[in-house]
C-alpha cells in the first residue's frame, strides 16, 4: 500500500468522467446472462469490474478483456470458485444466479466483505429450494431455487433486489418480487429493470409508494425479445464525478465530461447538492462545470445515494456552520464503517464532526488546518480526502492509496491533470510488518 502526500491548492481543469461500475456489473452480469456476443465497453475498468469479469468467467461465460472493454460472449453454465474480492455488487448479484443453476458454487471474498450480511436473500433462496451452507462468506450454493413469488424486504439493500431482478428470468417460471417495507435507493434497481430491458428480460414495476409497502416486479414473460446489444456503452460515472464537482464547489472551476443528467443513477443527485450549497453548477451537452460560489451548511437525508456520504462531509467543512448527514445506517457494513471513518478523517484534518447513530455533524468554519488521515482501505475515504485538501491550510497525508483502484483507478491523475500536487511513498509500517 502506498501513502498519497498532497499540497493544499485550489483546483482547475477538465476531465472526463470515469465509467459507472455500478452499470458497467449490471451490463456485464445481463450479457453472460441473456447476451448473444455483447461487448461491454468501459475503458480504465475498475478492480470491481475486474472481479466481476472473472466471476462469470468462472460460471463458464466466454469473458475477455480488451483495451476498452469486455468482450463477453456465451451463456453460463454455473459452478465453480467465485472470488468476490472486496466487490458487495459482485457478491449480492451473482449469489442468485448461482442459485438458478444445478451446480455446486463456492463464493468467498476478502476485506470486509465477508462480514457484510446476505440474510435475507440467503434465506428466500432456501425457502425455494436452493441449498445455502451458511449466510456469511465463504459458503457454498448447491441445488436449483424455483421461480413463483419472492418476499424480500427494500429497506435492507437494493442489492438484493437487482440480484433476484437478474436471475429470476433463468428459473423459465413466471416470477414476482414482492417488497415488504418500501424500498431504498430504488433508483439502483430501476438501473437493473432499465439493463435487463435492453436484452430483453421484461419487469413490470408494480404501483410504488412509500405509503404502500406491499409494492414490487412482475415479469412479463408474454413480452417479444429484443435483440440484446452488439456494444453496450457504459455510462459515465456520476460517484466518480461527486468528488470533482465538490473540489470545484469548494475551489476553482472543475468540468466534468461523459455524464448523462437523465441517466438513473442516484448520485447524479450531487448536481443539484453543489447548487444549492451555493456553488456555480452547470450542465450543458454531456459536461458538469461547478465553481465556488457561496458555501451554505446543509441538512440532507442520504438514504437513497449513501455513496455521496463522505464527500458531502467535505462539502460541509467549507460552509461556516452546522450541516447534517443522516439516515446513513447502512454504510457501516462498507468497505468501511463510513460514518465512523468519514468522522475520523474530518478531526484528522484538523475540523469538527460528530457522529450519532446513522448520523454525522459537521461543524465547519470554512477551512482544514490539514494533517494525516487514515483512508481505511476504503476508496471513497481516501477520494474524500483528497478533496479536503482544497480547504486545507497545509499538507494532507491520505494511508493507502491504491484503495481508489476499486472504483476509479485514475482518480489521483485526474487530480493531478487539474493541478494538483501530489507525491506517493510506500508505508513504512506495512513494509516492516
Amino acid at each position: 500500500m502506498k501513502n498519497v502526500h498532497i499540497s493544499p491548492r485550489r483546483l482547475k481543469g477538465n476531465i472526463k468522467a470515469p465509467v459507472s461500475k455500478s452499470d458497467a456489473h449490471r451490463a456485464m452480469i445481463c450479457a453472460a446472462l441473456y447476451g448473444n456476443g455483447t461487448f461491454v465497453a468501459a475503458d480504465s475498468p475498475s478492480a470491481d469490474m475486474a472481479v466481476t469479469a472473472e466471476c462469470l468467467s468462472a460460471l463458464g461465460a466466454g469473458v475477455e478483456q480488451k483495451e476498452s472493454g469486455y468482450s463477453i460472449d456465451g451463456k453460463i453454465h454455473g459452478g465453480g470458485r467465485l472470488d468476490c474480492g472486496e466487490s458487495g455488487s459482485t457478491l449480492r448479484f451473482l449469489l442468485p444466479v448461482a442459485a438458478m443453476t444445478e451446480y455446486e458454487t463456492y463464493f468467498t471474498g476478502s476485506g470486509k466483505l465477508p462480514l457484510r450480511p446476505l440474510l435475507p436473500l440467503t434465506e428466500e433462496l432456501r425457502r425455494k429450494g436452493a441449498c445455502i451452507s451458511g449466510d456469511l462468506l465463504p459458503l457454498t450454493v448447491r441445488g436449483r431455487a424455483r421461480g413463483g413469488e419472492y418476499e424480500m424486504p427494500g429497506d435492507i439493500s437494493s442489492q438484493f433486489i437487482s440480484g433476484l431482478l437478474m436471475a429470476l428470468p433463468l428459473s423459465g417460471e413466471s416470477c414476482s418480487i414482492r417488497l415488504t417495507t418500501p424500498l431504498q435507493s430504488a433508483m439502483y434497481a430501476d438501473m437493473t429493470v432499465n439493463t435487463l430491458s435492453r436484452f430483453g428480460i421484461n419487469w413490470s414495476v408494480v404501483k410504488r409508494n412509500d405509503k404502500f409497502p406491499f409494492s414490487g416486479y412482475v415479469l412479463d414473460i408474454a413480452t417479444a425479445e429484443s435483440t440484446p446489444p452488439a456494444v453496450y456503452l457504459t455510462e459515465g460515472d456520476w460517484s466518480g464525478a461527486a468528488f470533482f464537482a465538490v473540489i470545484g464547489a469548494l475551489g476553482d472551476k472543475i468540468s466534468v465530461s461523459g455524464l448523462d443528467i437523465s441517466s438513473l443513477q442516484p448520485d447524479k443527485k450531487i448536481f443539484d447538492i453543489v447548487r444549492e450549497f451555493g456553488a456555480d453548477a452547470d450542465y450543458q451537452n454531456g459536461v458538469m462545470t461547478v465553481q465556488r460560489n457561496a458555501a451554505r451548511p446543509f441538512s440532507i437525508d442520504v438514504s437513497a445515494f449513501p455513496d455521496l456520504f463522505p464527500v458531502l462531509a467535505v462539502l460541509a467543512c467549507g460552509a461556516k456552520g452546522k450541516s447534517l448527514l443522516y439516515n446513513a445506517s447502512r454504510l457501516k457494513l462498507k468497505e468501511s464503517d463510513r460514518i465512523e471513518t468519514t468522522a475520523a478523517f474530518i478531526r484528522a484534518l484538523g475540523g469538527k464532526a460528530q457522529a450519532y447513530g446513522d448520523s454525522l455533524e459537521v461543524y465547519g468554519t470554512g477551512e482544514l488546518a490539514g494533517g494525516t488521515a487514515d483512508g481505511a482501505n476504503d476508496h471513497r475515504i481516501v477520494m474524500s480526502c483528497a478533496a479536503a485538501s482544497v480547504i486545507s491550510r497545509g499538507d494532507v497525508t491520505v494511508t493507502g492509496s491504491d484503495a481508489v483502484k476499486k472504483s476509479y483507478p485514475r482518480f489521483f491523475d485526474d487530480f493531478a491533470a487539474c493541478g494538483g500536487k501530489i507525491t506517493f511513498s510506500e508505508d513504512k509500517k506495512e513494509r516492516t510488518q
